[in-house]
């Protein structure tokens, strides 16, 4: 007879959490799976996460906000520091429940000579000082450039990086060692089409979420008139 094997309980308890946190943003509309989707890179995968779609449900960003405040809360913390319409939204969120009370900035993200690059609006450089503790708050670390731009942000203006927080976070990435706590840590396999399985299936392919940012404008923009 095989021994059962018994999982640790704190590490199912992890396994729940996330369990939960997949189904709340199954709910949102952001996480799509067991699907064949055709990705802006061209690989085609099974899940996608849909960024946008995040942070709708105000009381599910809301109690997904404090449960990343809750595990920072043991580390003192002066500012909250984010990029993005939908991590700017979870970061008011985490400094809300945080106990610290912390305020909460962001930094605008752009390109120059081809790179991307973050910076911190002016009205806010005063907020990050040599000695000022920040948390940085990130929706989804995919590729984990946006987080090392506010990184390097934080540590040229004199900064320490108490942590990182998000709600999804893909488990390849790493961050130079700094402590990072995701809601969610997934990795979900790609493939180009000459090899992908669910083409070999004759899985119907979803061009849906390429085709919409090909598409995506302003839906009702409103001018001006001159009199």
């Amino acid at each position: 007879m095989t021994a059962v094997t018994k999982k640790d309980p704190a590490g199912m308890d992890a396994e729940v959490r996330e369990k939960i946190h997949l189904e709340i943003l199954k709910r949102t509309g952001a996480y799509h799976a067991n699907d064949h989707i055709l990705l802006p890179s061209g690989q085609h995968t099974s899940e996608y996460i849909e960024k946008t779609l995040v942070t709708t449900e105000p009381s599910f960003i809301e109690g997904l906000g404090a449960v990343i405040a809750k595990h920072f809360a043991q580390w003192p913390t002066d500012v909250v520091l984010s990029t993005g319409p939908g991590a700017v939204i979870l970061s008011h969120c985490v400094a809300r429940a945080h106990p610290s009370r912390p305020v909460a900035v962001y930094g605008t993200k752009g390109m120059v000579s081809g790179r991307r690059r973050v910076t911190l609006p002016v009205e806010f450089q005063r907020l990050i000082r040599p000695g000022t503790k920040v948390l940085l708050i990130e929706d989804l670390i995919s590729s984990g450039t946006t987080a090392r731009l506010l990184l390097d942000l934080v540590e040229r203006l004199g900064g320490h990086v108490v942590g990182i927080g998000c709600l999804w976070r893909r488990t390849s990435v790493d961050l130079e060692g700094r402590l990072v706590f995701s809601l969610v840590s997934r990795d979900f396999p790609t493939h180009p089409p000459e090899t992908c399985p669910l083409c070999k299936k004759g899985v119907p392919l979803n061009q849906e979420f390429v085709r919409r940012r090909q598409t995506r404008r302003p839906s009702s923009a409103q001018e001006a008139k001159t009199e």
